[in-house]
């Protein structure tokens, strides 16, 4: 051996490394990223069953864990209380002000039947879960509804096709301006 081979090994272990450092920190980056890929494709693969009708929507695997978007309630009749919950795409969407949304955006609705609470009279609770109700982005599958999907579910079982049908109209006559959804990030 030359005096110069140790040299050259241990720069090439050095490089070695730094290269699996890298690849590390970017593999880490985009982990969040490739989940909500995953999850925002998970309802296609759920049983049509589970689908709505017309959208073919489902409820997406996992998302009583995303991330709270803004909570809203629901005056009589329905006296219901609401939350709205994102996937990371929709959430980066919200915080960076992006519209339209991009495709692989899915916003859920949660809703709840509104109850006083039994410890402290002047509150209200959640009851009864009463909804499920799903908007998935696909501007290509979706075209004609403005590139969005929906689905509303009840027990975790879709409503009818007349039910399906009343979504896109009330969206589009309020919330087009924004994009077709009426959730506004909580301050």
């Amino acid at each position: 051996m030359t005096p110069t081979e140790p040299e050259k090994k241990k720069s090439a272990f050095t490089t070695a490394i730094l290269l699996a450092a890298a690849l590390i920190v970017v593999l880490l980056t985009c982990v969040p990223y490739l989940v909500s890929i995953a999850l925002a494709e998970g309802p296609a693969q759920a049983s049509t069953a589970d689908a709505s009708p017309i959208f073919g929507v489902t409820i997406p695997a996992g998302y009583k864990q995303w991330e709270l978007i803004a909570p809203a309630e629901e005056a009589a009749p329905l006296d219901e209380l609401r939350a709205v919950v994102g996937n990371q795409i929709a959430i980066d969407a919200y915080q960076a002000g992006k519209l339209p949304f991009p495709d692989g955006t899915i916003l859920v609705k949660r809703a709840w039947k509104r109850k006083q609470s039994p410890e402290f009279a002047s509150a209200t609770v959640p009851g009864a879960a009463t909804t499920v109700q799903v908007m998935v982005k696909d501007s290509r599958k979706y075209a004609s509804t403005g590139g969005w999907g929906f689905g509303r579910f009840i027990n975790g079982k879709p409503v009818d096709e007349a039910q399906h049908r009343t979504c896109w109209g009330c969206h589009e006559a309020r919330a087009k301006s924004r994009d077709y959804v009426f959730t506004r990030p909580a301050p």
